[in-house]
């Protein structure tokens, strides 16, 4: 089984309510190969909701204690995006998932890119939270650029 974020399958669970559709994710959802999740619901997050950025490093700086997850008011919202990356690990452990593909860019999702934490759309070399947990945890993870380069 493949787990994918929601957000790709054209669901409206990003922070501005929006959906970021790739119909070539949307169709393995459709095909019965993958299931949805977001981590950043899962973590107790409601739709819409404040923009947010890992300050002080990336998602694997966020598991050992050295990066905050924080808000663009500056509201720390740590705690929320690592409740959310453990949810996420526990479904992909009972689904027996082989692949998991990630949105992008995201502070929970990025596989391998991050905004740099200074709400200016700069973007950095990293993991998001849960991409950083379910890599520690032995899961292939990439993200919706990589999956079409793979197809290609």
């Amino acid at each position: 089984m493949i787990l994918v974020s929601s957000c790709l399958a054209g669901l409206k669970v990003r922070y501005n309510g929006t959906h970021r559709l790739d119909n070539t994710i949307r169709k393995l959802v459709e095909d019965n190969k993958a299931v949805t999740m977001c981590p950043e619901l899962l973590g107790g997050f409601s739709t819409p909701r404040e923009p947010a950025e890992i300050v002080g490093g990336d998602g694997e700086d966020v598991l050992d204690g050295n990066a905050k997850v924080v808000e663009l008011s500056g509201k720390d919202v740590t705690e929320l995006y690592i409740k959310g990356a453990y949810a996420t690990l526990e479904r992909a452990k009972k689904l027996h998932v082989t692949l998991v593909i990630l949105k992008e860019d995201s502070p929970s999702c990025g596989s391998s890119t991050i905004y740099n934490g200074e709400f200016n759309g700069t973007k950095i070399a990293g993991n998001g939270v849960t991409s950083a947990l379910l890599k520690r945890n032995g899961l292939q993870v990439i993200s919706e650029v990589q999956y079409v380069e793979q197809l290609d």
